[in-house]
């Protein structure tokens, strides 16, 4: 049995085992248009960031049989660090490391290109870090950037709510608190007369938030 095997089964058993019941029981997760997820990459999906459970909380949305292919990007300066938290980011959760030195966009989105090639499916978070819980940040042009490259890369919103108050930046006490996610339909690129792609999902995340009782949407 190769390592990729192996990695991609403790990936599922993960999911399985712990993140979706975990998720059900203490949040009672609800998701709705998850038939806008794609089922194949080369693809990028964008949520609304400011929970450690964002990640996991979107990869559990897909089947099972999907995670192997799908890659949340993530900060390489904390998701490297030797540990536990490490290990689970690269040997389970598959990260996509990206340099936050400053050295600019192409050093942060060499990565993502590479993987958007190889026709993986790839969460990015818009906002570029965890903002407040439940307010949401200005997306950053990353997006923007990527879909000039990738025009005929489908971008997915996702609006994550609720997450914020669970487990919020700079805390590692969970408090269970309910979540809702919501999937909208996909933008390309290449559409045209089309805003730019960081101000098209910017705007998704207003309108999927709408008539939530989770919703804490407000842009700084």
């Amino acid at each position: 049995m190769t390592v990729t095997t192996l990695r991609r089964r403790g990936t599922v058993l993960f999911f399985a085992l712990l993140v979706r019941p975990a998720l059900l029981l203490f949040t009672g997760l609800r998701a709705t248009g998850r038939e806008h997820l794609p089922a194949a990459g080369p693809a990028v999906v964008a949520p609304n960031h400011n929970s450690h459970l964002d990640i996991v909380a979107v990869m559990s949305l897909f089947p099972l049989r999907l995670l192997h292919r799908v890659r949340p990007v993530a900060a390489a300066d904390h998701f490297l660090k030797p540990g536990a938290v490490g290990w689970l980011a690269r040997n389970v959760l598959g990260i996509i490391p990206i340099d936050r030195s400053g050295k600019g966009a192409e050093a942060v989105l060499a990565p993502v290109d590479e993987a958007l090639r190889r026709g993986e499916i790839v969460i990015i978070f818009p906002e570029g870090t965890r903002g407040e819980p439940e307010v949401m940040q200005r997306f950053r042009r990353g997006v923007t950037v990527l879909a000039g490259r990738f025009p005929g890369v489908p971008f997915v919103p996702v609006w994550l709510g609720g997450l914020g108050k669970s487990l919020p930046r700079g805390e590692w006490r969970f408090v269970p608190f309910a979540a809702e996610a919501r999937v909208g339909a996909a933008h390309r690129g290449a559409d045209p007369g089309a805003p730019a792609m960081a101000e098209r999902l910017e705007a998704d995340m207003a309108t999927l938030s709408a008539g939530s009782p989770l919703t804490g949407f407000s842009p700084e």
